[in-house]
């Protein structure tokens, strides 16, 4: 079920770095090299295929940028919201 802009404004308080606009949450992250990048993309794709659940995102050199929206629910979700604790978990992971 699709969230309420004041629900999702709540909820991203969780996620100090994630951003709402354009009907999704955002991230843009900055890793130290390409290799530590694709690292973290290689361990939050495994995630995203145990949630079922795929974000938009793009990777040039050490950036990556992630979108989460549900799109069969026209919105942002519960399930993005549970995606990006997992990708936050592993971002954080990747810096240590």
């Amino acid at each position: 079920m699709k969230l309420d802009e004041s629900t999702i404004e709540k909820k991203l308080l969780h996620f100090p770095e994630w951003e709402y606009y354009d009907n999704g949450i955002h991230v843009e992250y900055e890793f130290e090299n390409f290799k530590d990048c694709f690292s973290a993309m290689s361990r939050i794709a495994f995630e995203c295929e145990a949630h079922n659940h795929h974000p938009d995102w793009s990777n040039v050199y050490n950036v990556l940028k992630i979108s989460l929206s549900t799109h069969d629910a026209g919105g942002v979700t519960e399930k993005d919201f549970k995606l990006a604790q997992a990708i936050e978990a592993i971002v954080v992971e990747e810096e240590d």
